[in-house]
């Protein structure tokens, strides 16, 4: 593992695709890790198995790495930043066991709360994310027994009442944007981020370098303020150039691994166009044909 910061540890931890027989295997700490529930899930909803920089990812993930995961759109980068979270808080005891951990002098699971914090920089893009989380949640609950996980949204456009419901009872995976989290810190909503474990920046590329990156990167920090121990940082992004900046502003004081699918495929497009010459449709022919007859 690196030590201080510094641009050369950042570039010293930068993990690749390129030789498929080269990546990480599901032997790897992350997806050895996983419930057999969360396997059996992810094998039936993915027949081919996990892609290179899921595995990649799951590995440094699990051994708890900071993680730029840079890959194109479809890889399944966001599936593979969220279920390390989902498979240990379901595999935690469920809140009215608890109290019999106590009672038998086991250390009982951390208190309900914010868990997973996941930041996008659109509200649409963080609803999409809401939806897509419904599959793997009821899924692997679906297979065997699992702790409850719920999800939330904060957003400007979250109404009031909502709001104070996410306050009393704090989703275990928050979805927000830059502007909110900032908002929730300045406020006694802060007190539901206390529990923040792993914190998943979708679109870094969009904030490195701007304004806003700068706003949300004062955000990270004061949200490690609030913790026992610094929030995981897992940043996203289909395309990042160089890497090693957005590295950089992800991980703040840390070091970070970068994980770049580097063997990416080149998508295939095809054209399809009905009429052998488009500049000779029907229709634009005869009303010229029409208009030259007018004008004659």
């Amino acid at each position: 593992m690196v030590g201080e910061t510094g641009r050369e540890e950042v570039m010293a931890v930068t993990e690749t695709a390129r030789d498929p027989a080269a990546a990480a295997g599901p032997h790897e700490p992350g997806w050895a890790g996983f419930s057999s529930a969360t396997r059996t899930w992810f094998l039936d909803a993915f027949p081919t198995g996990p892609t290179p920089v899921q595995e990649r990812a799951w590995a440094a993930i699990g051994r708890g790495e900071n993680a730029l995961v840079i890959a194109p759109t479809g890889s399944g980068k966001t599936l593979a930043s969220f279920l390390s979270a989902i498979d240990r808080l379901g595999r935690e005891p469920a809140a009215e066991e608890q109290g019999t951990e106590a009672a038998s002098g086991r250390a009982p699971a951390e208190a309900d709360g914010v868990r997973v914090l996941y930041v996008s920089p659109l509200k649409a893009l963080g609803a999409d994310v809401e939806r897509n989380l419904r599959r793997p949640l009821a899924g692997i609950s679906a297979v065997g027994p699992t702790r409850p996980i719920s999800v939330g949204v904060r957003s400007g456009d979250t109404p009031a009442r909502e709001r104070r419901r996410l306050r009393s009872h704090p989703p275990s995976i928050l979805i927000t944007t830059p502007e909110s989290l900032y908002l929730m810190l300045t406020s006694a909503a802060r007190e539901t981020l206390r529990t923040v474990e792993t914190v998943i920046v979708d679109e870094i590329h969009s904030f490195a370098g701007s304004k806003r990156g700068t706003h949300l990167a004062v955000s990270l920090e004061r949200l490690d303020d609030l913790l026992g121990r610094p929030a995981q940082r897992i940043g996203l992004s289909a395309t990042v150039s160089p890497p090693e900046e957005v590295a950089r502003f992800l991980g703040g004081p840390h070091p970070v691994t970068i994980i770049s699918d580097d063997g990416r495929a080149t998508p295939q497009v095809t054209v399809s166009v009905p009429v052998e010459n488009i500049a000779r449709i029907p229709a634009i022919s005869d009303r010229r044909t029409r208009m030259e007859r007018a004008l004659a």
